[in-house]
């Protein structure tokens, strides 16, 4: 890849949120409304908001449970994933059980888990973990069912060991779907750490957000909403660098098959 490409290929990448942003920054230039400040305002007190003890106290502590809510949902949507994929009469057992709760909007499980797990953190995890497992568990199943027919009896004839199977065969057939599924696990993340933090909770970036509102400081509320665009981009773009070089095989594979 040349340079000149990669230089084409950042400018359109940051050719729409400069556009916003001096939109934003015109628009809101000279404006009075109190819920509304201009932009100069509100990057103005980003710095006093947020870099004076609130990384410690708010930023990393949503960040860790953010971390590990998707890391737990990951295993666990493609362990059942991948078992109820390969086993047909498990499939068939499960299917309207997880259609049912699949079905239940996450954040109406807040008060039902807080009941069970309290006010804690494993409660704000467990929020995540919620909406995070289904796209990963259902992606993962679609996976695991789409994999050749071919290369399973083969497998199966010259009986490869169950766990190198599983590794060299299932997983890495299914992979494709599971990142797609973990892609949009992480943005539901994103939303239910927010959430969940706004119930009961006394750090984070969703209870700081909250006392920002119900104080009235309106320009260090929207530097909450920013950060957290900028965290949720900054995750977006870890995963996607993680994802390439995960799926460096399938990208070659499918450009290998284009370009014939």
């Amino acid at each position: 890849m040349s340079v000149l490409t990669v230089i084409r290929r950042t400018l359109l990448l940051l050719a729409v949120p400069v556009v916003l942003i001096a939109a934003w920054w015109v628009a809101s230039a000279h404006s009075t409304n109190f819920f509304w400040p201009p932009l100069r305002q509100i990057v103005d007190s980003f710095g006093d908001t947020w870099f004076h003890g609130r990384i410690t106290g708010d930023i990393l502590p949503s960040v860790g449970r953010l971390l590990a809510g998707f890391l737990l949902a990951l295993v666990v949507g493609v362990g059942l994933g991948v078992a109820i994929g390969s086993i047909r009469w498990l499939r068939a057992l499960l299917e309207p059980v997880l259609e049912f709760f699949r079905a239940i909007p996450s954040p109406v499980l807040v008060p039902i888990l807080m009941l069970f797990a309290g006010i804690g953190t494993g409660m704000k995890v467990l929020v995540i973990v919620s909406g995070c497992v289904w796209p990963i568990l259902l992606n993962t199943v679609e996976g695991v069912r789409g994999l050749d027919e071919v290369l399973v009896d083969t497998a199966r004839c010259y009986r490869i060991r169950p766990h190198t199977r599983l590794i060299h065969l299932v997983l890495r057939g299914a992979s494709p779907q599971i990142a797609a599924g973990a892609r949009q696990a992480l943005s539901l993340g994103i939303i239910l750490m927010v959430i969940s933090e706004m119930f009961a909770a006394n750090n984070g970036l969703g209870y700081a957000i909250v006392q920002f509102q119900r104080s009235f400081s309106i320009p260090q509320m929207w530097t909450g909403i920013i950060l957290l665009g900028l965290i949720g981009n900054i995750l977006s773009l870890i995963f996607r660098i993680v994802e390439s070089r995960a799926l460096r095989w399938y990208t070659g594979l499918r450009r290998s098959q284009r370009e014939s």
